[in-house]
């Protein structure tokens, strides 16, 4: 008030007085020739009526209005209703509205925690925000802060100490990167704010004051980060070192010419360095500041030299083959090495930043809730989210809904499909598409739990056939993975394209028992009045506004969400998931030590790797691939790239949680079978697991059948298509161009059989 407004709580809404003070000047500045703005006299309720209500039209007739609507809410409101409403909507610079949110923004601190001088600034702030920015204009904030400052010591808002402390106190801002209080949820915060603007508009998203709830769990995100970080580097180590940054001359100066060389996007929070010297089992090293360390010889092992199409030389005989004396490098401080032997003070590590790529999202799956979302790298080097935004091969991955369809077409999980190779006539004079297994052998007849656990692709080739790629696409749809999948028999390979969140979506609906989850990232948005217009949970708790409950009282929301799946469907394939984990694919994962499904991707030629995997209550999705897309290189599949990352992960998000197994719904009968034929095992048969078959199921028995092909030519089982389609060449995670259509869906074999 007394910058703004000194007799709020006398006049009626208009000062007389100072209208005629601002006319006087303004007549003045005419007489004289000046070409300045016109000067106002705007009382907080005026502009409470401008800032509502009207426009920013400099005229006598939006002048007139205002004082008219300012009469009017001086009627309506109290005098501390209308400084509430202008409080809370006076804009103070740097995308802030309202004096709550300028503390936060500016110092960090709620309204109550502000010093004198730090309120007095804010208060001089509504004249004109970005006149007065500290960072652009200091002296000119500093002097407007300080007219503030005296004209509440005249007006006995504090005393005459008060008022010298806070002149005599520098304006002092929190750094705009204390903002960032998730570590690493730059790419969260950047989907969310693209949402806002797709939802509300860009004007509603900066200025209008919305309040938005998260989902992000702090210490997930700061871990995804971490371990997707690490995942990155692992594999760039793998592939060789690329070499030095650039080089400077050695010497005295070497500090400053250090200096001039910038660091690449992406390198924080590393540093820049040049090499000193060369020794026999170390570099040293110096830094921008001008101090100095060591890179002893294990933390340069890995840096072999670098080859085209992710191949590498030799590994390096000593320092002086990574690195030389003048050359410029990124290091990061260690404390200990890999195997936890302490180092000495100033010791650190050689780093490259990685030109792979890659993504993680983890989510909630029972309400779709996205707890941490990591789109790549470094959001400073590439805002571009290869969580959301990526469309990519899932390979492998996929295989799951191909089996869930054949699950709910009356198959079982000891049902017999031959792993043998098949060749697919694609039309008039094009040769024959012959897929492959990733390690180019085969088991001969199998069920489908082994044709999932040892990821076979001959065999689900050879069942999207038989259940027909209609079944198969309409499955695909249900979960959300393809919007709308080719009816070809590549795509029951994974060799469509989608992204990260949708598929860990699509796994999260098959641990939660097949019930319908859209994933978000918001939880609720309220407006400035604090009404809420979104909120992602769509139950009504009747009776919860309540204050006093009973046992028998409490209340229970409805679970409304879409059943798209057969829950005992669902569990099988839950089940035959842990198998990928505990003998499959999935292996590297048992290492957490807690109940774990999932199931490694590879799509054709490792240009993409995946894993994707959950427990009970956490469903997390890991991606790694070139964003041009290219081979990854040989033996680097899903179980070797993505499946650390996840498993590292899960080591710590299960840390301080139980071992809780997956949830079985009613109608599922456990039975011990032989794990490799999927018949009834014998009582001290050590190759028995307990499978999960229907209450309905009619259990494996020896005369059953094997599901093979409808034909032979030359040894291969052949299939004729629909209609043509280009060559498609093999791969463990499938083609990647039009593969043949598949013939209409067969009839669904009987319930219990074995095919």
């Amino acid at each position: 008030m007394s910058a703004e407004d000194k007799g709020f709580y006398q006049h009626s809404g208009v000062d007389f007085g100072g209208v005629a003070r601002a006319a006087l000047i303004n007549l003045r500045n005419k007489g004289m020739g000046a070409d300045r703005r016109p000067v106002g006299a705007s009382t907080i309720t005026q502009q409470v009526a401008k800032n509502f209500l009207l426009t920013n039209e400099v005229s006598i007739s939006r002048k007139v209005k205002e004082a008219i609507l300012a009469f009017r809410i001086e009627r309506a409101f109290t005098k501390d209703h209308i400084l509430e409403l202008y409080l809370n909507e006076i804009y103070l610079g740097l995308g802030s509205y309202g004096v709550a949110a300028a503390a936060q923004t500016y110092f960090d601190k709620s309204l109550d925690d502000l010093t004198v001088a730090e309120a007095g600034f804010l208060a001089a702030l509504p004249k004109a925000p970005n006149n007065y920015n500290p960072k652009i204009h200091p002296q000119a904030a500093k002097d407007r802060r300080d007219w503030v400052i005296g004209r509440m010591a005249e007006d006995g808002k504090i005393t005459r100490s008060e008022a010298d402390e806070a002149l005599s106190s520098a304006i002092e801002l929190r750094r705009r990167d204390e903002d960032q209080m998730i570590v690493g949820a730059d790419y969260f915060a950047e989907d969310i704010r693209r949402d806002l603007a797709a939802r509300y508009g860009e004007d509603a998203l900066y200025k209008g004051g919305l309040v938005v709830r998260s989902t992000v769990n702090a210490d997930l995100q700061a871990l995804a980060s971490k371990v997707l970080r690490n995942g990155l580097m692992a594999y760039d180590h793998r592939h060789g070192w690329r070499g030095p940054l650039g080089h400077i001359q050695p010497g005295p100066g070497w500090s400053t010419r250090l200096a001039s060389v910038p660091p690449p996007a992406g390198a924080e929070p590393w540093l820049t360095a040049t090499v000193l010297s060369e020794g026999d089992q170390s570099l040293s090293i110096g830094l921008i500041d001008g101090t100095t360390g060591t890179i002893p010889w294990p933390e340069l092992r890995w840096a072999k030299e670098a080859l085209p199409h992710a191949h590498f030389g030799p590994p390096p005989r000593k320092p002086s083959d990574v690195a030389k004396t003048g050359d410029v490098v990124l290091v990061e401080k260690i404390a200990k090495s890999e195997d936890g032997k302490p180092y000495p003070a100033e010791t650190y590590a050689l780093r490259q930043i990685p030109k792979v790529e890659g993504a993680l999202v983890a989510e909630d799956p029972h309400t779709g809730r996205v707890l941490a979302m990591v789109g790549g790298w470094s959001y400073s080097q590439s805002q571009f989210n290869r969580a959301t935004q990526a469309q990519r091969q899932p390979g492998s991955s996929f295989k799951p809904f191909v089996y869930l369809t054949a699950l709910e077409h009356g198959y079982t999980p000891s049902s017999l499909v031959l792993d043998a190779p098949i060749a697919l006539v694609q039309g008039p004079n094009m040769p024959l598409w012959r897929p492959k297994n990733y390690e180019d052998d085969f088991l001969g007849p199998a069920t489908l739990r082994v044709g999932i656990e040892k990821s076979r692709n001959l065999m689900t080739v050879r069942l999207a056939q038989a259940i027909g790629m209609d079944a198969v696409a309409d499955t695909a749809g249900k979960f959300g993975v393809y919007d709308n999948l080719p009816r070809e028999l590549s795509m029951a390979l994974g060799a469509g394209d989608t992204t990260v969140l949708k598929l860990i979506n699509a796994y999260a609906m098959l641990v939660n028992g097949g019930k319908r989850i859209t994933p978000t990232l918001i939880d609720r948005i309220q407006d400035r009045q604090g009404k809420t217009i979104f909120a992602h949970d769509k139950r009504f708790c009747d009776g919860c506004l309540q204050t006093q409950f009973t046992s028998d009282e409490m209340p229970r929301l409805t679970d409304i969400r879409e059943q798209i799946a057969d829950p005992v469907t669902a569990y099988q394939i839950v089940h035959i998931l842990e198998g990928v984990v505990e003998r499959g694919t999935g292996r590297a994962v048992s290492a957490v030590g807690k109940p774990l499904a999932g199931k490694t991707g590879t799509s054709n030629d490792s240009f993409d790797t995946w894993f994707l995997g959950f427990s009970p209550d956490l469903a997390v999705g890991v991606f790694v691939g070139f964003d041009e897309p290219q081979s990854l290189g040989e033996h680097e599949t899903g179980a070797t790239v993505a499946s650390p990352v996840f498993r590292d992960f899960m080591i710590t998000a299960l840390k301080n949680k139980g071992p809780v197994p997956f949830r079985v719904p009613s109608g599922v009968r456990m039975v011990r079978v032989d794990l490799i034929t999927g018949k009834p095992a014998a009582p001290n048969d050590p190759k028995a697991i307990w499978e999960a078959f229907k209450s309905d199921d009619r259990l494996p028995s020896d005369e059953e059948d094997v599901l093979e092909g409808q034909g032979v030519d030359s040894g291969f089982t052949t299939f004729q298509p629909l209609t043509e389609g280009g060559e498609v060449p093999s791969g463990p995670g499938g083609p990647r161009a039009p593969a043949p259509q598949a013939p209409a869906q067969p009839a669904a074999p009987a319930a219990g059989g074995l095919y």
